[in-house]
């Protein structure tokens, strides 16, 4: 017997009154990571809450009320990059690897390989070490809001939400080799920015 709305709010002491006080902000963040642009995350946030409001009988007690507005929220963010994705063209440039040949230039027996004055630096800082300091999202954060919108997308979709291949694909509008290029392209420009930005940085 399904519960009402009601009888939901009772038996799992739901308060939607209490859900900007307790979960905004929460929600906010994570929507804006994904984003990267305030007002498509507030409007993510909003349409959660009101989303939630109409499917209170949905919950059902089995996880914890933000782990269910978040489940909600994530769909309403995949939804947002779908619509904006698809109504934006396919940038040439972002499946394009040309840009970062100088990076393979060599002229020896190890020709396809790291150049010697660009390849990757050693960090001074672990990754593992990294992903424990607060200050290191921020920095991954602004190194993400700077890659072309669809790059963005692929590598959140993936990285952070881990979808399936088959999925970003979907909602992303593109084909499965063109999102590995895609995923290429955003890992190796992000690897440069978080070099410049953290681990290159003086400690």
């Amino acid at each position: 017997m399904e519960h009402t709305a009601e009888a939901s709010t009772v038996a799992w002491n739901i308060d939607p009154g209490k859900w900007v006080d307790d979960h905004g902000d929460y929600l906010f963040r994570y929507a804006f990571v994904r984003l990267h642009d305030e007002c498509r995350a507030e409007d993510a946030v909003q349409e959660t809450l009101l989303a939630a409001l109409k499917n209170l009988n949905t919950f059902g007690g089995r996880a914890s009320e933000r782990t269910w507005l978040t489940g909600i929220l994530r769909n309403k963010i995949v939804d947002t990059i779908r619509k904006n994705c698809r109504e934006v063209m396919l940038d040439p440039a972002e499946t394009d690897l040309s840009d970062f040949d100088p990076l393979f230039e060599r002229d020896d027996e190890f020709r396809d390989h790291w150049s010697d004055t660009l390849s990757p630096r050693i960090w001074k800082r672990s990754p593992e070490d990294a992903l424990t300091e607060s200050e290191f999202f921020g920095v991954l954060h602004a190194c993400v809001a700077k890659l072309p919108q669809r790059t963005a997308a692929a590598f959140s979709l993936r990285e952070m939400d881990e979808l399936e291949t088959g999925e970003v694909c979907e909602v992303l509008g593109t084909s499965e080799s063109n999102f590995w290029v895609i995923m290429h392209r955003a890992r190796m420009s992000l690897r440069r920015c978080i070099e410049l930005n953290w681990f290159m940085r003086p400690q």
